[in-house]
């Protein structure tokens, strides 16, 4: 596992022992959403939940986003010491606790993200709460933010969200899917514009 390209490009990312910790996203998905999300990453602030290794957040980080925020309670010292091999510590800020309390928290201290990456593990609802919570939550992702969520290829059972918009699906063989989401409301302005 390695970073693709930019400032930390072919940097090799630690990772823990054992498959129970984490499932590092494949290069070649994470090649695909960076070549989605194109221009739209150098800049932005970061969040970077289920964060495993920091593979996704420290992609964007070489890639020329501004800060990024990693959270995941098993992982934290392979994070911080991932940060610190791509020289990226400065730019990061990694929270060891659990997901859904320093969303919260996040949201609670005025936080605001334009690109949030989800991949928890498959298969047990977790995304579907984080997209829940997020949905609900006042500030947490800017208004032109994007939200990109890893789950299985056979995790088709979207929530029910009120503000947040299904705007993009890939799907990678058997195993993987990418969905972006952005604000409803963003999505009716741009089309008002149009």
């Amino acid at each position: 596992m390695r970073i693709i390209t930019g400032s930390a490009r072919g940097c090799r990312l630690k990772a823990p022992k054992g498959a129970e910790v984490t499932r590092p996203t494949a290069d070649r998905v994470k090649e695909s959403l960076f070549n989605i999300l194109g221009d739209f990453v150098p800049g932005r602030k970061v969040l970077d939940i289920f964060a495993g290794t920091g593979n996704l957040g420290l992609e964007a980080l070489s890639r020329g986003a501004q800060s990024a925020v990693f959270v995941d309670r098993a992982t934290a010292k392979l994070i911080e010491e991932n940060l610190r091999l791509t020289r990226l510590a400065e730019k990061g800020t990694v929270r060891g606790g659990d997901v859904f309390a320093e969303l919260s928290r996040q949201a609670a201290g005025g936080a605001e993200f334009t690109l949030i990456f989800c991949d928890p593990p498959y298969h047990q609802g977790l995304w579907q709460r984080a997209l829940c919570q997020i949905d609900q939550s006042e500030g947490l992702m800017a208004e032109a933010g994007i939200l990109v969520v890893e789950h299985g290829a056979d995790e088709n059972d979207y929530p029910e969200l009120d503000r947040l918009q299904l705007v993009h699906n890939r799907r990678y063989g058997h195993t993987t899917q990418l969905s972006f989401f952005q604000w409803r409301s963003y999505m009716e302005a741009e089309e008002d514009d149009v």
